[in-house]
């Protein structure tokens, strides 16, 4: 009897420690291997790229957002406006069509999710589009694009066009491609794209774990974030 029971223990033990364990990713604790600042007022986001695409993206890695404290609101002159980063796993082949093709996957699965949420009619749809182009490289930037996305806005329920710059660097020593993503559908020369472009200007790509997670600071003024009433 005691045989039987060692025998089922054991067993036990090795179907548990066989099956692979399903982690959350937990993006507000999660120790980044890199620095990007996090502006008083503004939001975090943080999730898996797979998870916030859709399956047949070929690319791993972390999405991390920052939304500037406007971003929601349809009142502000920073509606909208938002920086992301795609810290991809090895070295993808980054192109202009390659960013747009994923981008045009990333807003559609974006709409879509939103779809049902906001009660949006069918007859109101749009299909997301896309286009995007290589400029020259702006600073230590290996590869730089310009483009713009149009797609409803599923907030107001009416089509909005979003200017995009692109910012590409990779790390050899941690095997990472950064893209860092500025949004707005402000014209280029808005106040707000000063604070977009600040992020990555003071972006760490080689950051030490060691390092604070998350680095708070201040761009503008507070008055500046609050647009027009």
């Amino acid at each position: 009897m005691k045989s039987i029971i060692t025998i089922l223990v054991c067993l036990t033990s090795l179907i548990a420690f066989g099956q692979p364990s399903k982690v959350e990713f937990d993006g507000a604790h999660w120790n980044a291997p890199y620095r990007l600042a996090v502006p008083f007022g503004w939001g975090v986001e943080r999730s898996f790229i797979q998870k916030a695409f859709a399956p047949q993206v070929p690319f791993t890695g972390i999405e991390d957002i920052r939304y500037t404290p406007g971003w929601g609101n349809t009142k502000s002159e920073q509606y909208w406006s938002y920086g992301f980063l795609w810290c991809l796993d090895e070295s993808p082949k980054i192109s202009a069509e390659m960013i747009e093709k994923n981008l045009t996957v990333y807003y559609s699965e974006l709409f879509a999710s939103n779809v049902q949420q906001q009660n949006i009619p069918a007859r109101k749809i749009l299909p997301v589009k896309t286009w995007i182009t290589e400029l020259a490289r702006e600073n230590d930037d290996e590869k730089t694009y310009y483009g713009a996305i149009a797609m409803l806005d599923f907030m107001v329920q009416k089509p909005i066009s979003l200017n995009c710059v692109v910012h590409v660097k990779t790390s050899l020593e941690q095997h990472k491609t950064f893209l860092f993503f500025e949004v707005s559908p402000q014209p280029l020369q808005d106040k707000v794209w000063k604070s977009l472009d600040q992020l990555w200007q003071d972006f760490d790509g080689v950051a030490s774990q060691h390092k604070s997670r998350l680095v708070l600071k201040t761009y503008l003024p507070e008055s500046t974030y609050l647009g027009s009433e």
